[in-house]
């Protein structure tokens, strides 16, 4: 048995496919700021909402009562300083960072000798992935259909 594959106009589809690339460009860019706001946003999310499950204890200056999160659980929002160091960095054209500039956060996100950890970056990551995979393949197919009308 043999089987035979021609493909007419090569040069052409190879022509499409730089076109779509070059034209992808912006709308990647795009993708990449939203997905980081995105990713932001679930971190702002976990550590402002839901059930924290540790410790209450008082607190002064102003005096209050805080409930702290749990290992495990996000950290819980007590002065909003975190949540406001939480920011997206532009890096290169095509690269952003999502960082948390409050001088503790690497030690709530990990732990420490002292401390388990209260992850609230990695989380947004990992809830974050499948919406921006889901942009991402929309705008493609978006642009793929618009090049072979």
């Amino acid at each position: 048995m043999q089987v035979t594959l021609t493909v007419k106009n090569i040069k052409k589809v190879l022509g499409q496919l730089k076109r779509l690339n070059k034209e992808l460009e912006p709308d990647f860019r795009e993708i990449i700021k939203g997905g980081a706001q995105q990713i932001r946003g679930e971190a702002i999310k976990s550590i402002q909402s839901g059930a924290k499950s540790g410790i209450v204890y008082e607190k002064y200056n102003p005096r209050r009562t805080h409930r702290a999160s749990a290992p495990g659980e996000a950290p819980a929002s007590d002065t909003g300083n975190l949540v406001s160091k939480i920011m997206v960095r532009q890096i290169t054209k095509d690269k952003v960072a999502v960082e948390s500039n409050a001088h503790y956060s690497a030690y709530l996100e990990y732990g420490t000798s002292r401390m388990q950890p209260r992850p609230y970056m990695l989380p947004a990551f990992e809830k974050s992935k499948r919406p921006i995979q889901q942009a991402t393949f929309k705008r493609v197919v978006r642009k793929i259909e618009e090049l072979i009308k």
